[in-house]
């Protein structure tokens, strides 16, 4: 069976190295060679926030002709103009967005959009013991407000998201210094793609749909 490539759109440096270090080796045992590819922003800068419909959509329809598939990964927490929209309805519109500016007809199966509830960060609550890689940050304080987090939650997915009790609003509160491009990928690796599947069902349900690709 052919190998797809597959292209992975990442907010930020955060997203794309997790993609790096967890999602390209996971999806080449099933065939699926994809590449993180980082949201281009204005004047040819590239780097993560600004997350928009329009924004998503131009880069979807400029890395289309060179992949079998895309999709994105990108929070819902700060994606500009929500006004009101579930994830579902963002995902919905930023297929109609990259077949609206493309030239020619998108096929629907090949574009995947993928938001995450409520922002990458969310996935480190899968297993707070892997925190106590930021060393002298790592202390019983620190683990029980982590805890008293997950226990107030049924998934990792649905810890709130406005701008003082998003997962990463969270995270900065409890260890200060905490790098959100360094130490995120890191913990999340050490956490392993296996547990954040078993604790975060959306998470879950996008990396299996990947893995069906074909």
């Amino acid at each position: 069976m052919k190998r797809k490539r597959l292209c992975i759109i990442c907010e930020g440096q955060t997203e794309l190295g997790f993609v790096k270090e967890l999602l390209v080796p996971h999806l080449q045992t099933f065939r699926i060679d994809a590449h993180p590819s980082l949201l281009k922003a204005r004047a040819g800068q590239w780097g993560g926030g600004n997350v928009s419909v329009s924004r998503l959509g131009k880069h979807i329809r400029n890395e289309y002709h060179n992949v079998d598939f895309i999709t994105t990964l990108v929070d819902y927490y700060g994606f500009k103009n929500i006004n009101g929209r579930t994830k579902k309805q963002l995902e919905q519109d930023i297929l109609n967005e990259a077949q609206t500016l493309s030239t020619q007809n998108l096929e629907d199966y090949r574009v995947r959009p993928y938001v995450q509830m409520y922002e990458f960060e969310a996935l480190l609550f899968s297993d707070i013991s892997r925190f106590e890689l930021l060393g002298d940050n790592w202390n019983n304080e620190s683990q029980t407000r982590l805890q008293r987090i997950c226990d107030a939650f049924e998934t990792p997915e649905d810890i709130n998201d406005s701008a003082q009790t998003a997962p990463s609003k969270r995270l900065d509160a409890i260890f200060p210094g905490y790098g959100k491009t360094l130490d995120g990928p890191v913990i999340a690796e050490d956490i392993g793609l296996d547990t954040i599947r078993s604790k975060c069902p959306l998470f879950n349900e996008w990396i299996g749909e990947l893995e069906k690709l074909k």
